[in-house]
């Protein structure tokens, strides 16, 4: 069940007696502070709560058990993670207005041009991404130091003259707004319970699209290059809520771009070389998908644990003995899997993939214009082979 920061006084007739038919309510002290004591035993959440959950839900078992939430218990809430849990048979949900709804009529944003993304027990950097997706953001804080740390995140990627709106405990009688700038953000006294406001300005965010400029990723030279980049992720043919593994990731720009095409993708940067996987890492916290997991070790060893892909890249290592093998006996059926050599050992390993999987194989050339004496001409780069094959 939904309710608001006012508690009992915004619920329907209808929701009030659902809880009067409780025997236990789940919550956090706060929200539960807002019920009356009653029938009901009340049962502050734990912390954490995801590995007590379903423990808490067998003590209880037989019981009527009611959970409170905040506004939409949907919108990145509780309700979510029970549904999942239970099924949607067994979950009754019963929201009220949310705290992005609430922010959104306070700041007169429609929702279609609103995107909204959850700081609790998340790193903010995913912010990042999502003014690649809307100029304005709302933010669902984790708590009252999230707004400092979302203008700092702002200020050193260039966005340092965003308007932040601070809107705090949204429909509760002492509701208060706080204005600034992410460069000159200097409220401190915030309430715990607040939603963020981001209008995005400064520079112009890296769009979603595959191909971003290879400038835009701290790399050693390991790095899938933008037009090889666009071919390789056209291929992958990234799905919303899909995972990707890419082995021999480099600077993890392949498992960057696929995660920033949908905030529910994933993917896991395969990459043997400490300071490469370390800087994958930085890579993907500076452009907006920090979840990004980076395993640092050597493949096809390091295959053997991760959960199963929806696709495959495989940008270093192809001519490693098992690597390709191993990536097509873990792809799942329908995936993809798309894999660049510029080797001869590469080109080989991967024609012999080509006859024994089918698929395509394809050889790309790429040439740049640059000065050539007084004059300009043309200068290649490393002609790439690609396998690309789906897994029927």
């Amino acid at each position: 069940m939904g309710i608001g920061a006012d508690g009992l006084p915004g619920l329907a007739e209808s929701a009030r007696a659902e809880l009067d038919r409780c025997d236990v309510l789940f919550g956090s002290r706060r929200q539960l502070d807002l019920v009356p004591d009653g029938r009901a035993t009340k049962v502050p959440w734990p912390s954490p709560l995801l590995p007590a959950l379903d423990g808490l839900l067998h003590e209880h078992d037989g019981r009527r058990i009611g959970v409170l939430a905040s506004g939409d218990p949907l919108l990145s809430g509780i309700g979510t993670t029970l549904v999942r849990r239970l099924g949607a048979d067994r979950v009754r949900v019963l929201p009220t207005v949310s705290s992005a709804t609430l922010a959104r009529a306070r700041l007169g944003w429609s929702a279609e041009e609103t995107e909204v993304l959850s700081a609790v027990a998340r790193d903010p950097h995913r912010v990042l991404r999502a003014i690649a997706a809307s100029r304005r953001v709302l933010v669902l804080s984790s708590d009252a130091t999230t707004p400092g740390l979302v203008a700092a995140i702002l200020t050193d990627a260039g966005y340092g003259p965003s308007a932040l709106t601070v809107l705090e405990e949204l429909g509760s009688p002492v509701e208060r707004r706080l204005d600034g700038t992410a460069r000159d953000w200097a409220h401190t006294d915030v309430a715990p319970l607040n939603v963020l406001a981001v209008e995005s300005a400064g520079r112009t965010p890296p769009p979603l699209l595959a191909g971003l400029a290879d400038d835009e990723f701290d790399h050693d030279g390991q790095l899938t290059k933008r037009d090889v980049r666009a071919s390789s992720l056209a291929r992958l043919a990234p799905a919303p809520g899909e995972l990707l593994w890419d082995v021999g990731a480099g600077a993890g720009s392949i498992a960057i771009e696929w995660s920033r095409t949908h905030p529910a993708n994933r993917a896991i940067a395969v990459e043997s070389h400490p300071e490469r996987a370390a800087r994958i890492g930085r890579n993907a916290q500076r452009l907006g998908v920090p979840d990004l997991r980076v395993v640092t070790a050597k493949a096809p060893g390091a295959l053997a644990e991760l959960t199963r892909p929806d696709a495959v890249f495989v940008g270093g290592g192809v001519s490693v003995p098992g690597v390709l093998t191993a990536c097509w006996a873990a792809l799942r059926a329908g995936g993809r899997l798309v894999a660049n050599g510029v080797t001869l050992d590469a080109e080989q390993a991967l024609a012999r993939a080509y006859a024994e999987y089918g698929g395509e194989l394809t050889r790309m050339s790429v040439e740049h214009a640059a000065p050539l004496g007084g004059l300009t001409g043309w200068t290649p780069a490393r002609t790439v082979t690609q396998w690309s094959v789906s897994k029927q």
